[in-house]
């Protein structure tokens, strides 16, 4: 079992940008696609981004596309989300998961290994 420890967040004003970590322990990070979700106070999970094991396939979510970006460094067994024109309804726990491949899904919930999250606060 992987686990994962997300790292980066922090307070930006609008129209910012942050680059979110993911450090996973374990040898076998690379046989893992790998996702990014965020959830905010009161509302449900959003599943955001994914990424393949190689890297060659990315996905994202209509309210981040264009604006954050996915990638990973199986190297250095870490996964990172690239946060660009920040906008106040960013402002979310921001969390990183597992999955055997990329799936795409609204909350997140089919991934696995959550870290403890990382705060992101984007202010006006």
């Amino acid at each position: 079992q992987v686990q994962l420890v997300e790292s980066g967040g922090g307070l930006v004003q609008a129209g910012g940008s942050l680059r979110l970590s993911c450090a996973a322990s374990g040898r076998t990070f690379s046989s893992y696609a790998m996702g990014w979700s965020r959830q905010a106070p009161g509302k449900e999970r959003e599943f955001l981004a994914a990424i393949s094991r190689t890297g060659g396939r990315t996905y994202y979510a209509d309210s981040v596309k264009g604006r954050f970006t996915i990638s990973r460094d199986n190297a250095k067994n870490t996964v990172y989300l690239q946060m660009n024109s920040l906008k106040p309804e960013d402002t979310a726990v921001y969390y990183c998961a597992t999955a055997p491949y990329v799936i795409v899904t609204t909350t997140g919930n089919e991934y696995s290994n959550w870290g403890q999250g990382t705060q992101v606060t984007v202010s006006s």
